[in-house]
C-alpha cells in the first residue's frame, strides 16, 4: 500500500512534467463540501470556491437556507 507522502511526491512530480511540456494546463476547481442540515439531517453537496469555507446553501429535502462549517 502506498502511504500519503508517496502519493503526494508522485502528484508532484506529475505536474512538475505536465508544466515542463506546456501541453497541460492545470487548475484548481471549486471544493465540495459534504453539509448536513440541521434541521432534518439529509446530506447536502455544497460547491465552494477555492478559499471560501463558509458557503450559504439551501437543503435539497427540507428548503432551509443554511451556511456551511
Amino acid at each position: 500500500m502506498v502511504d500519503k507522502q508517496a502519493m503526494r511526491e508522485e502528484a508532484e512530480r506529475l505536474m512538475r512534467e505536465a508544466m515542463a511540456r506546456k501541453g497541460v494546463t492545470v487548475k484548481q476547481g471549486d471544493t465540495r463540501i459534504m453539509a448536513t442540515c440541521g434541521k432534518c439531517g439529509a446530506q447536502n453537496k455544497v460547491s465552494a470556491p477555492k478559499g471560501v469555507t463558509r458557503v450559504k446553501y439551501t437543503c435539497k429535502e427540507c428548503g432551509a437556507q443554511q451556511e456551511t462549517l
